[in-house]
């Protein structure tokens, strides 16, 4: 239904081109303000946050490990969110659906949403299988999970996020394509291509990660019991049983990452299949969106060593000779 004044005047996206879209409301100035602010903080909290994280592992070399390049390629992807998904999308949703930037970019906007939130979810599946190799498989975890072939499966994820998302937007723009009024940013998805999206991007990285956390946890359990059991019967606790308690709080700490991660997702593709409603499913895509700015609140609640490094990057102390080896575990200069 198309908004109109008090004086029944239709208000168009465009109003000097015949073929542009109709608003379907409009806020009030007051609203707008309101609107513009909260999202602009928010999308400036998602960057900043995201940054501090950033900043924190490549300039630190202790941080240097596998476990938390991937966790370093997770806060870029949210960082990007909050740095272009957000803004773009906060546009577009207070001025009524009103696309402002050009089919060129309408198609590049599709391209980089997507792909920001495969990346998230492959990442997240790398971390889970990190977790599961260091926790289930302790003796092989450094000749299976080094460095160099972290960053491998990192570029690749990444690759494979891009591939897959520019194929389904050419190949939906092209096959689907609509004739639309000017001021729409819209690419129709047939059901066969939403189904697949949905088990490509959603179902199989869940599943896989779901499965690998269950045995994680199981693993972790039955350690933690025999750990315990030692340190009651006066029993020496060796080095190798502490580092894997280590191991399980880490395992532990990045599996409520995957849960929230989870939660935030599910009732977004739930309802993007079910409900008809654009205000529930926009309000849902901004929660999802959200969760991009809870990664880092997570760490600093469980890794001491992040509250360490905000510390020294707040403090500038990052620019003294030498900060990069500086031990943030104990505080000491190496």
């Amino acid at each position: 239904m198309a908004y109109e004044t008090e004086d029944h005047e239709t208000l168009y996206c465009f109003p000097d081109i015949n073929s542009s879209c109709i608003k379907a409301f409009e806020y009030s100035r007051h609203e707008y303000i309101i609107m513009y602010v909260f999202f602009f903080l928010l999308s400036a909290w998602t960057v900043f946050l995201n940054l501090l994280v950033i900043i924190s592992i490549s300039h630190f070399k202790r941080l240097h490990t596998p476990t938390n390049l991937i966790i370093l390629s997770l806060a870029v992807a949210d960082m990007l969110i909050g740095l272009i998904v957000m803004p773009v999308e906060a546009i577009t949703q207070i001025d009524a659906n009103c696309w402002y930037f050009g089919d060129t970019f309408c198609k590049l906007h599709n391209i980089m949403y997507g792909l920001l939130f495969s990346a998230s979810f492959t990442n997240l599946a790398l971390i889970a299988v990190d977790r599961y190799v260091a926790v289930c498989h302790p003796l092989l975890y450094p000749q299976k999970i080094t460095t160099t072939k972290t960053l491998r499966s990192i570029c690749l994820s990444w690759v494979c996020s891009l591939t897959y998302n520019v194929t389904v937007v050419i190949y939906n723009e092209y096959v689907y394509r609509t004739e639309a009024c000017y001021g729409e940013c819209f690419i129709p998805i047939g059901f066969a291509c939403a189904v697949t999206d949905l088990f490509v991007s959603f179902i199989f990285p869940c599943t896989l990660i779901i499965s690998l956390y269950l045995r994680i946890f199981y693993v972790v359990h039955q350690q933690v019991k025999v750990i315990n059991s030692m340190m009651k019967g006066g029993k020496c606790v060796t080095e190798g049983s502490l580092r894997r308690k280590s191991e399980s709080k880490a395992a532990l700490t990045l599996g409520i990452i995957v849960v929230v991660y989870i939660l935030c997702f599910v009732p977004y593709f739930i309802c993007s299949l079910t409900v008809n409603s654009s205000t529930i499913i926009n309000v849902l895509a901004w929660v999802v969106s959200t969760n991009s700015g809870l990664n880092p609140l997570i760490y600093a609640l469980f890794y001491p060593w992040f509250k360490k490094t905000v510390k020294h990057i707040l403090t500038l102390k990052i620019f003294q000779p030498a900060s990069s080896l500086v031990d943030i575990f104990t505080e000491h200069q190496l």
